[in-house]
């Protein structure tokens, strides 16, 4: 997995990084630039930019100049922050309530990127959604289940940490092996109240249905996948079935 700029069109694009567990296997990471309608762009996640990518991105961006914002959409995503802040000192920084308390040297907006107030700032070039019956972040570190999902419709592309995987699943087997599932600390990050499973499910559906449109969800540690028209919302509505089947057993 090396780092390479995916450009999905109509002003989306997609990097997918390199992020060492132990410093020896490589399970990725990734970060995406939109360009608004005003012509500047913001960062969807953070990531520490060097080499060729960072050319390509300081090319594109004027040297940054362009860069309205950068909105780090998953609280436990924080490794690269301090570096996008260095990087973008002119953009505005947006953050979960964890962002603010754990990457300090970075001057945080007041707003949270899950707030209203952002998601109004660009609406009119992305779409947001929180999900449903889960923590937005655990105080359990390792479940990372939560995260804030962006939808670019000019473009079809959802990017979203962590909340949806997409597994490398061989062409031979696409059809039978799910491409996108869950992440596997789903059950841990649940709301302790009665009927949170359902919220999800419906959720899933839900978002499915709003975002029928995806072309492309990047996912953060897997890569991106592709759907033909309405296999999203399918997809979701499987998804939320399996897991209303599980919840059952």
């Amino acid at each position: 997995m090396t780092r390479r700029l995916v450009n999905l069109g109509s002003g989306f694009w997609n990097i997918r990084c390199t992020m060492k567990v132990v410093g020896v296997i490589n399970v990725g990471t990734h970060v995406s630039i939109v360009r608004l309608q005003s012509g500047r762009f913001v960062f969807l996640d953070s990531y520490t930019l060097n080499g060729e990518i960072r050319e390509l991105v300081m090319d594109l961006t004027k040297d940054g100049s362009l860069v309205d914002a950068v909105l780090n959409l998953h609280p436990f995503h924080t490794l690269h922050c301090a570096a996008m802040a260095r990087d973008f000192p002119k953009a505005k920084f947006y953050g979960s309530e964890r962002h603010h308390r754990v990457c300090t040297s970075v001057p945080w907006e007041a707003e949270r990127v899950e707030s209203a107030a952002v998601a109004e700032r660009y609406s009119s070039d992305l779409q947001f959604s929180l999900p449903s019956g889960i923590q937005y972040f655990s105080e359990n570190e390792k479940v990372h289940a939560g995260s804030l999902l962006a939808f670019h419709p000019a473009s079809g592309s959802l990017h979203v940490d962590d909340t949806l995987n997409v597994l490398p699943v061989p062409g031979a087997l696409r059809g039978y092996v799910p491409r996108l599932v869950l992440h596997p600390t789903l059950g841990a990050a649940m709301n302790a109240e009665d009927g949170a499973e359902e919220k999800f499910c419906r959720w899933l559906e839900e978002i499915g249905a709003r975002w029928c449109g995806t072309k492309s969800v990047c996912a953060a540690h897997n890569g991106v996948a592709r759907f033909a028209e309405g296999d999203f919302e399918q997809v979701m509505r499987g998804l939320a079935a399996r897991t209303r089947k599980r919840t059952a057993a």
